[in-house]
C-alpha cells in the first residue's frame, strides 16, 4: 500500500511530536472480518500512530494504563478492525498469517525483533509505512515510531507477519 500525502504528514507529524526517549503454543488462528484488507490496514495505521506517546507498562493494554509491545497490538487491532490477537510475542510470532519479506511490508503488518540476543522473539510491533514501525518499546519510554533502518532494529529484526491479506478476508 503506497503512502498518501495525508498519511506522510501525519507520520512526520507523529516523528516529530513523538519520537523522544531510549533507544533501545499452537498456533492460533486469527480470524479477520470480512472487511476490505486495505481498510482494516488503514484504520490500524492511524490508531496505532495516535497512541505514539502513550507511557510504557509492562503487561499493560489500554490508553489509560498504558501499553508494552504486544498489548499495544492487541489493543490497536481490536479497538481499529475488531481483529482478536493472541497476547504475548511468542503467540504472535507463532499464529497462522502469511509472513512477509522486509522488502514487501505493508501498514498494518507485525514486525518482529530478538532484542535480548539469539533467535528468541522479545519484541514486537506494528508497521505503518515508509520503512517506520510504531512500538511500545521500555521501560520509562513511550509508544513511538521509529525506522527499520535503524542498525539496531536492523540487527535485531526476525520477520514480519500479515495479519490483513486478501485471503484471510475471504476467508474468515
Amino acid at each position: 500500500m503506497n503512502v498518501t500525502t495525508p498519511v506522510a504528514l501525519l507520520l512526520l507529524a507523529a516523528l516529530l511530536t513523538g519520537c523522544a526517549g531510549r533507544s533501545p503454543a499452537p498456533q492460533p488462528i486469527v480470524h479477520v472480518p470480512a472487511t476490505s484488507f486495505h481498510s482494516g490496514a488503514e484504520d490500524v495505521l492511524f490508531r496505532a500512530l495516535g497512541l505514539v506517546g502513550t507511557p510504557y507498562r509492562y503487561g499493560g493494554n489500554t490508553p489509560a494504563g498504558g501499553f508494552d509491545c504486544s498489548g499495544l497490538i492487541g489493543y490497536v487491532y481490536r479497538d481499529a478492525a475488531g481483529v482478536s490477537l493472541p497476547r504475548s510475542t511468542r503467540e504472535l510470532i507463532g499464529m497462522r498469517a502469511p509472513a512477509v519479506g522486509r522488502n514487501a511490508l505493508q501498514s498494518g503488518d507485525l514486525v518482529f525483533f530478538a532484542t535480548n540476543g539469539g533467535s528468541q522473539v522479545s519484541h514486537a510491533g506494528i508497521y505503518v509505512g515508509d520503512g517506520r514501525f510504531v512500538h511500545a518499546p521500555s521501560s520509562g519510554g513511550t509508544v513511538r515510531l521509529d525506522s527499520l533502518s535503524n542498525s539496531y532494529w536492523q540487527r535485531t529484526y526476525l520477520k514480519a507477519k500479515r495479519v490483513f491479506s486478501p485471503e484471510l478476508a475471504r476467508n474468515p
